[in-house]
């Protein structure tokens, strides 16, 4: 499986409530209210964003990533409303070895319903059948307790503590390692 089969053409993904699509310009003001949130964005390795201009250079970003058939993010629709609440992607994706990392973000006003967990279940299932992963894994700050959870609920598998495992925000930090593995799934 290569990259650009499955980003060249980014597919639209619909869970019961959600719907993950691409990133679009019209898509800024409701990233930026959780972009620019503290507790958004506390645990994750970009900087809260202090200004509408932060987060446009971000989704234009994206739509780079997206001409350039790269690794990049789906976007969040909530169903019931329409709204942008996040963002999720593989991180990093390596075809040869079969495996992958997801990343998330939501924003707090849709935390506690569930949706994090359905959405990376939806991930996961991709993962494994369009794109022939055997092992999907994802991090999250040992503090993270709602990152935490929702891999456990997502049937992930707690691997251990990476010990100063990355050094975001001027300093090293701790994180959790969770997995799934395709026969697990």
């Amino acid at each position: 499986m290569k990259i650009e089969k499955i980003y060249g053409d980014l597919p639209i993904l619909e869970t019961e409530r959600l719907k993950l699509r691409k990133v679009t310009l019209e898509d800024i003001e409701d990233m930026h209210l959780y972009g620019s949130d503290e507790e958004v964005s506390k645990y994750v390795t970009w900087n809260t964003h202090e200004t509408m201009s932060d987060t446009q250079d971000f989704v234009e970003f994206v739509l780079n990533k997206y001409e350039n058939k790269q690794v990049s993010p789906w976007g969040i629709e909530y169903k019931e409303n329409g709204r942008f609440i996040g963002t999720i992607d593989f991180v990093w994706w390596q075809p040869n070895h079969k495996t992958a990392e997801i990343g998330c973000v939501v924003s707090k006003d849709y935390w506690g319903k569930g949706l994090t967990t359905e959405v990376a279940k939806e991930l996961i299932k991709f993962g494994f059948e369009e794109m022939d992963l055997v092992r999907i894994q994802a991090r999250c700050d040992v503090e993270n307790i709602g990152s935490a959870r929702v891999m456990e609920k997502a049937g992930m598998s707690f691997e251990g503590i990476i010990r100063k495992g990355i050094f975001v925000k001027g300093k090293h930090r701790d994180f959790k390692m969770y997995s799934i593995l395709k026969e697990e799934f």
